[in-house]
Formats: C-alpha cells, structure tokens, sequence
C-alpha cells in the first residue's frame, strides 16, 4: 500500500515538489506541471497530462525527442483547464502546440476549455485523445486510454522533436492512436494516500480482466492464470482487436501497474513474445517495465502498436527523459527554458454593489461555509461510493473544490463584493483548484449562477434566485452533456431545479419551496442506484455500479439539504 506521505491531501503536490528538485538540470517547473529545457531550435510542443499516481507516466517522460511538457493533476484526478493552459503557455515555442491524454471526461472537458482560451489568444492548439483500452469499449471512440498513452505520445514527441509542422504531428499521433490497442488485468487494488483500504479488492485466486489505470476494477473476474495462460489471453485478445490497416511489425509494451514485480514481468513476456511470432509478428524495440502505473496496484497490461514505416521511426527515435531513454539522445545545446507566461489572472477589483447586495452576499458565503462543511463531512462516503465503479476520488475532490471556493469568495466577501461576484470567483477557484468532472462542473455552475445576478440591483427577490439556479444547472447540462438517466449528477440536479421553480412561481414560501426541492433532489439521487451509468468512467462497469447511487448525484443531495439551514435568510432576501 502506499504508505509514506505527510498530508495525504497535499500527496500530488509534495511528490511532484521532489521530482522538480531532481531533475532541475533539464525541466522547470511551472504551475500545474513542468516544462522540458528547449533547443535552440523552436518546435511544435506536445503537452501531455492526466493524475498523479502514474509515473513515469507523465511528467517521467518530458524531455527531448518526447514531451514539451506535461500537466500533473491530483491522484488520479484530470488537471484544471487552469493547469493546462498555464503549461501549455509555457512548453508553447511559436509553432503551435498539441494537447494529448487518455479518454475520461473530465481530462476531455479541462483540456477542452484550456484548448478554446489557447486559440483565442492566437496559439493554433491541437487535441489528440487516446483510445487504447479494447476492454472498455467495442467503439474505438468510446474506449478509455490507459498504456498505450506512452506509444502515442512518443510518437507525438519524436514527430515534433524531428521539425515537422503541427498538422503532420497531429496526423502522426493520430496515426499512432489507430495503430494501438491494449488490454490488461489487475491481481489487487491500490491505496490512496492516507486510506487504510484499497480502491477495490480481487477475490482470493482471482484476477479483474479489463482493469482502469485510475483504481478502477476489472470488467469482470476470472479465475487467477498462470503466466502462460495469462500471456495467451492477452496476446489473443489483442490480436482479434487489431486495426484493419495493420503491418507485421509491431512496438510492444508489457506494462507493470506498480507492484507486480519486474521478474513477474519478464515471465510473461518469455510467452508473449513467441506468441507474437508465431502469429507472424516482428517486435521492434519490446519495452518491459513499468511505464503507465496505477500507484501501488498489482497487475500489468500489453499494449501493440502497429507500424508502418512512418511509426516506426518515431518509436525508434532517440529521447532523453528522466524516466525513458533511447541512445543517442543528447542534453548537450540546451538552453534553460523559456520562463513561460505567468497563468494566473490579474486579481481586478470588485465593483462596488449595491447595498441591497450586502446581505445576499453574506448568505452566499454562508452558504459556501455550509458546502464546504458538508463535503468534508461526508467525503469518505462519497469516495466509498464513488469506489464502487470508478476511482474513489468523487469526496477528495469535492473537498478540495468546495475549500478553494470558500477560501476565494471569503477573499471577495472582505473587499465587500457582492454575490455576483462572489460566485463567480468560487466558480473559477473550484475549477482550478479541484479539476476532473466534478471540478469542472461545479466550478461552471457557480460562475454562471453568478453572472445571472447583477451586484448593482436595488433588491433580490424570487426571480433572482430562481434563475441563478436555473443558470448553474444550465452550465452544468450544457457543458457535461448529460441528460437524466445517465447516472450522474444531473438526475438530482433536475429535479431540484424543476421542483423549487415550479413552487417559486406559485410563490410557495421560499423556505419551504427550498426544502421541497431538497426532498425532491434526496428522492431522486437515491433513485440513481438503479440506473447504469451511461457517461464516464462508471460506464464500463456499469454492471458493478447497480445498487449503489451515484456519487455527483449523492453529493449534491447532501449539499441542498444542507443548505436548508439558511432558509431563513433566504426567505428575508425576499420582496
């Protein structure tokens, strides 16, 4: 288990804080991650990212001929869209920059938003998302990456490092995507730092077939193999999901997930090579180790990348990270890196609201005090539920959102900004702060609930709140594209709204129109437990997520019951 950290809650940033001091000879820290030493030569940058709890994967392998960069969120959470841009700003060289991570929703959403502000200040910004895991899905587009990030982003790396233009990188790394495929199997759970227990356990003897790298599960368990028979499944899965356009030479990676050892390894790999061979296979420069891991959980994963003549040079091209080299990859004619843009933005200050507001802007601190005191409350449920069929993250990551928030709002609320402004600097301290979906979706829905006030209005009334709600649901269902059903946040979400507008206009009290709609949110977020996931990462094991509610549905529950504490002073806001 992982056992050795000060703050569990600071784990990401304490590690990577030593990592950065290791290796300051050829990579900078910047905020959200790091930055390779540049040439003399200007290139395209390929930033990758995801969670911590992967290493090497990501910041191991930024350096020549690999990543310009790359973003570190929390375990196993997507870095911030703040994060993002503040490396890609940083890695960018003048010749466009290409932003690649694995398929989860919230790395989709984060790198998407970071994306969108990057080409609006003129930095022509690429994505490329990998697909590898044939366990997760039978759509190539619907399927999660896990191993093979590490061939499609040496791919990316070596093309950039070689002086191509962004459109020929971008085509070469989605090359690489539609040549690889990976699947996996994991032997035990891992721990978050702090836990007592794993994410998830595997039955005596048994083994979880199609395992996630974020302390996901297995689709199913089987019977343990021995490593023969395991080789013999992987090799044969694999091989039935090959790409259609397919050569006879491939790049293989036999990945340890942290803790199965290297000579485990090197058994299996005794099977899966010939294997290869038999069926017609020439491996080129095979890669054993641990490359993409999952923290400390046992188990390993083969990744197959097919390749032309093209592929092939880049897998065989030389690097030098500190985590993966090839010969030949030198550090001589480096310059220390550029010292990037400072991301953070300017602090302007806040209009002056009308007095009107002052009260209402109390509530709403108030108001995140009660949040922020509920999450932590209740964040080791959530993350128990959470656990159930994805990555136990959902209670830390509300934590950290719903702390960074307050800590913002109480920064406005004494410089005497109103609730606008109030809620809007939460929203954006949320979503940099907490990342992933969760981080992502709240940190929308309170900055748009907070341009939906106006700080300068003689008062603040039913219409008001009714649409600062309907705003922060609007974010949300717009940006997440879920719809209810799916088994998310948006099933209690909805019905809250529907319920506490529908008796705001029959002008219900709105004590009592809050606390009906909060019944209704509890009702429905129970109701989840029935339902399949059809979004996220939840969605592969959607079977194992039966019989338990969602956990973003859950917490919002708990969040608006909470909240009726403050009916009171909601009802005074009141014309």
């Amino acid at each position: 288990m992982t056992v050795l950290y000060n703050d569990p809650a600071d784990f990401a940033e304490d590690q990577f804080a030593g990592f950065l001091d290791l290796y300051s000879d050829r990579l900078r820290g910047v905020p959200g991650g790091a930055v390779a030493h540049r040439s003399e030569t200007p290139q395209v940058a390929v930033v990758v990212g995801g969670g911590s709890g992967h290493y090497p994967a990501f910041c191991g392998i930024v350096g020549p001929g690999f990543a310009t960069g790359a973003v570190v969120g929390n375990v196993f959470t997507s870095p911030s869209a703040a994060q993002v841009y503040s490396v890609a700003k940083a890695a960018h060289q003048g010749q466009g920059v290409v932003l690649t991570f694995g398929n989860y929703a919230g790395d989709n959403m984060n790198f998407g938003i970071a994306a969108e502000r990057l080409r609006k200040e003129g930095i022509d910004t690429r994505i490329v998302v990998v697909t590898d895991d044939i366990a997760s899905s039978p759509t190539e587009s619907e399927r999660r990456g896990i191993a093979g990030d590490f061939t499609v982003f040496k791919a990316l790396g070596a093309a950039a490092a070689s002086g191509l233009d962004i459109d020929e990188v971008e085509r070469i790394g989605r090359a690489a995507n539609a040549a690889t495929r990976t699947f996996g199997v994991a032997f035990s759970g891992c721990t978050m730092p702090g836990a007592t227990s794993s994410l998830f356990t595997v039955p005596e003897q048994h083994m979880g077939v199609g395992l996630g790298i974020h302390g996901e599960p297995g689709i199913r368990d089987e019977p343990l193999k021995t490593a023969d028979e395991l080789a013999r499944l992987l090799v044969t899965d694999l091989l039935a999901s090959a790409p259609a356009r397919k050569s006879s030479r491939v790049a293989v990676i036999l990945n340890g997930l942290g803790t199965t050892k290297y000579e485990e390894l090197f058994l299996v790999w005794k099977t899966v090579a010939p294997l290869l061979r038999e069926a017609g296979l020439e491996i080129v420069e095979p890669e054993v180790g641990e490359l993409v891991t999952s923290l400390d959980m046992g188990g390993l994963s083969l990744t197959l990348m097919w390749l032309d003549k093209e592929l092939e040079h880049m897998w065989k091209a030389d690097t030098y990270t500190p985590a993966y080299r090839k010969q030949n990859a030198l550090l001589t004619g480096l310059r220390p890196a550029h010292t990037g843009h400072d991301s953070a933005e300017a602090h302007d200050d806040a209009p002056t609201p009308h007095t009107s507001a002052l009260p209402v802007a109390r509530l709403v601190l108030d108001g995140l005090r009660t949040l922020a005191r509920t999450m932590h409350d209740n964040a080791t449920e959530l993350g128990r539920i959470d656990a159930v069929a994805g990555d136990g993250d959902h209670g830390r990551g509300m934590v950290k959102g719903a702390d960074a928030a307050l800590a913002a709002a109480e920064s406005a609320a004494s410089a005497s900004a109103g609730p606008s402004w109030i809620l809007r600097k939460a929203g954006q301290a949320w979503a940099a702060a907490a990342g992933g979906t969760s981080g992502v979706l709240w940190g929308a829905g309170l900055e748009s609930a907070g341009a939906a006030l106006d700080d300068q209005a003689a008062k603040f009334g039913r219409g008001e709140l009714a649409a600062a709600v309907h705003a922060f649901a609007s974010a949300i269902t717009d940006l997440g594209r879920a719809t209810p059903g799916d088994k998310t946040l948006v099933d209690a979400l909805l019905p809250f709204v529907d319920s506490l507008e529908l008796s705001l206009m029959s002008s219900t009290d709105p004590a009592e129109a809050w606390s009906t709609a909060a019944a209704t949110a509890t009702a429905a977020a129970e109701a989840t437990a029935a339902l399949t996931p059809k979004l996220g990462r939840a969605r592969p094991l959607a079977d194992k997520s039966v019989g338990t509610p969602d956990a973003g549905a859950t917490s919002f529950s708990m969040i608006v019951r909470a909240l009726e504490t403050l009916a009171p002073a909601t009802e005074r806001t009141q014309p």
